[in-house]
């Protein structure tokens, strides 16, 4: 199934269960200073979630583009290493303010991975909280699975923070077969691919008290995420999320700039993948009115940025690149997302521009970053390099944490930090 067939797919399967399907919201949060960016595709429903704001729906769906760099959620250091973590990801999602509760959640979820997406039911496995008894009974006892496909693990109880709202949470995982390493969820090799986790079911149906007793929401919620991505990749039957369809142009125009010619290494290459993955992150953040910039989710950006420049010129990538491929990423993306076909040249011209204000320091800052290296006594970049490239050659610190992991090296964060 094509990736936007999948996306459609899901929106059109809750709005006939009457769900309002609901835009992707801007990845700047609205009247939320405790948020970089929009993480979760329940960022823009949660004070519908609370009870804080009254809506004209009681159920809605959507697909949230979501981004987690910097802050609290921040998977920037892992990409180009897994099959699965991205800076840019689309979360599907359906929702509940107080209408429907588990039974109907769990039944359509089941519904929709079976009988839409596909998947064989004999792959599938379940985590359960311990204590959701009500949820583990559905599973068994409506949906038919057999008990040793559904699991405890205490992990599955999702909270907004100390106090609050909160609740246990059902996951689907798909077993992709014994060619995948791992074992299942809550096993001692529960890491590995075999199993992957892609849709998780939340039940927000308590409020936490400063002392931690529990007590039942007047109007107990859903908030579910899909990620879009892994399930793509499932019904796609490939082994990571960057040989779906949506990255197919990206990656192939990636692969001209860097002269790599055998498609198949070209997909798994660490660097292709960055540089594809921070394309979209840089894109829509741009198209969202975040600039590259010293401070906060503008800084996050320029890491960005300036982490797919550098993998760039480890391919050997010596001219603007970065900003050519904003038009393969339209190709793929502009019809779901039309702000980035209306933001294009603005996008474009601001990549470059940060290209080119790089450009004159990357060179020397790796000169000088391989030059510390070399004379490197114990396996750790010192503090001061790690400042000085910081400092005087533009190379966010987590830019060179990539470089020294690619080397087996650990950076001298404290050093760093007391220089700053």
């Amino acid at each position: 199934m094509r990736t936007a067939d999948l996306r459609s797919a899901f929106l059109d399967f809750f709005g006939e269960r009457n769900h309002r399907v609901v835009a992707s919201s801007s990845l700047v949060p609205v009247n939320d200073p405790t948020m970089l960016f929009t993480n979760a595709g329940m960022v823009q429903f949660k004070d519908a979630l609370l009870g804080r704001e009254a809506r004209d729906y009681s159920r809605a769906a959507s697909c949230q583009r979501c981004v987690r760099a910097g802050g609290k959620h921040n998977d920037l250091e892992n990409v180009g290493y897994t099959a699965r973590h991205h800076t840019l990801f689309e979360m599907l999602g359906n929702f509940s303010f107080g209408d429907y509760f588990k039974e109907e959640t769990i039944s359509w979820a089941w519904q929709f991975v079976t009988e839409v997406l596909m998947l064989p039911r004999d792959q599938l496995w379940i985590t359960v909280h311990p204590t959701d008894e009500e949820a583990r009974a559905i599973w068994i006892g409506k949906i038919g699975l057999d008990e040793s496909r559904v699991i405890d693990l205490e992990d599955n109880f999702w909270t907004m923070g100390e106090t609050g709202p909160c609740g246990p949470d059902s996951e689907i995982f798909y077993d992709q077969g014994p060619e995948f390493v791992g074992g299942p969820p809550g096993s001692a090799d529960e890491d590995g691919d075999r199993f992957l986790e892609f849709w998780n079911l939340v039940f927000p149906q308590f409020d936490r008290a400063a002392d931690g007793s529990l007590s039942p929401l007047a109007t107990p919620g859903v908030d579910t995420g899909l990620g879009l991505e892994r399930a793509a990749a499932l019904t796609q039957g490939v082994g990571s999320n960057y040989e779906i369809d949506l990255f197919h142009d990206v990656i192939q125009r990636a692969g001209e700039f860097a002269a790599l010619t055998d498609k198949e290494s070209v997909v798994r290459d660490p660097s292709i993948r960055v540089i594809s993955d921070h394309i979209r992150s840089a894109a829509f953040l741009i198209a969202d009115g975040v600039i590259p910039g010293n401070e906060d989710r503008n800084y996050v950006l320029r890491r960005i940025i300036r982490r797919a420049l550098r993998h760039g010129n480890k391919l050997q990538i010596r001219e603007p690149f970065f900003h050519l491929l904003v038009e393969p990423l339209v190709n793929s993306m502009g019809e779901a997302y039309p702000v980035l076909s209306e933001e294009k040249a603005h996008i474009e011209a601001s990549l470059l521009a940060e290209e080119e204000r790089f450009a004159t320091t990357l060179g020397q800052g790796m000169a000088i970053l391989e030059s510390a290296i070399d004379e490197l006594k114990e396996p750790k970049i010192p503090g001061d390099v790690v400042f000085k490239l910081y400092d005087t050659f533009g190379f966010p610190a987590d830019l060179t944490a990539d470089v020294a992991r690619e080397r087996g090296l650990d950076i001298d964060d404290a050093g760093f930090e007391k220089l700053m």
